[in-house]
């Protein structure tokens, strides 16, 4: 897919964080200045409280406390908003409610044509005839497209994706990295995901931002310059991998098909 460059549907400026704990001020975010353009597939990756996922809930609107500047199309983000769609790990389907009505739970009161959105974005996740099914039925990758298309459901501009697939096992996780790419490249709506998987920031990624350990700052921003479809054991692949592993534990030889 082509990307229109110098179109920035996200902006952040000189954004830092910093939460109380206690008599304690601790310094999540230093400094953050990224931005984000129409169309592009942003992967954040960084260890284990760098900050990562604070930043997307700076930018999906759940957090509201910070300095700087944090821009949706060229506005203030000052409240969550339907164009600005979450897709956690923790899927949080309601137990109680079919497949079909999860969807619909998501959508605003009386949406025109509601039978038509969730029965379209079903089969965008390719889940068609699982309408009726209620999530203890579903696996969990199964359990997680359904989170997919109820995001989808809203049609939002942004997707932000905070470790969507961390619980999943390898195979599913793989098969579901696959389907994302899909349907971002049908879409074409722009996605932010945060993780700490190397192999998935760069299999995903249009760019992979590389941040530092707690306060988070960005390190560094890698362009990635694979085609679609693109392949884990190519050796191109494994050479932008291994570039960004380099980043996190210096200049250490890393095996062809190494994976984290």
């Amino acid at each position: 897919m082509e990307l229109k460059r110098n179109s920035h549907i996200i902006e952040i400026s000189h954004l830092s964080k910093t939460f109380q704990s206690g008599k304690n001020k601790i310094e999540a975010l230093c400094d953050i200045n990224l931005k984000i353009n129409k169309g592009e597939f942003v992967s954040i990756i960084g260890a284990s409280g760098c900050g990562k996922s604070t930043l997307l809930r700076i930018i999906g609107g759940l957090d509201k406390e910070y300095k700087g500047k944090a821009l949706f199309e060229g506005k203030p983000i000052v409240a969550p908003s339907r164009q600005r769609g979450f897709i956690f790990q923790d899927i949080r389907l309601l137990p109680w409610l079919t497949v079909e009505d999860n969807i619909k739970f998501s959508l605003p009161y009386k949406t025109p044509d509601i039978d038509d959105i969730v029965s379209k974005k079903l089969e965008i996740v390719n889940l068609k005839g699982f309408e009726k099914a209620y999530p203890k039925q579903l696996s969990g990758g199964m359990a997680q497209r359904v989170a997919i298309a109820r995001a989808l459901a809203n049609q939002p501009k942004v997707l932000l994706l905070d470790e969507p697939f961390g619980a999943l096992d390898a195979i599913t996780k793989i098969k579901l990295q696959e389907e994302m790419l899909r349907i971002w490249e049908n879409e074409k709506i722009t996605m932010i995901l945060v993780t700490h998987d190397i192999d998935e920031a760069v299999y995903l990624g249009n760019r992979v931002v590389v941040m530092t350990n707690r306060p988070g700052r960005i390190q560094k921003i890698h362009d990635i310059t694979l085609a679609n479809p693109r392949s884990r054991i190519s050796y191109e692949f494994n050479i932008q991998k291994e570039t960004i592993y380099k980043e996190f534990f210096g200049d250490v030889e890393v095996p062809f098909a190494y994976a984290i």
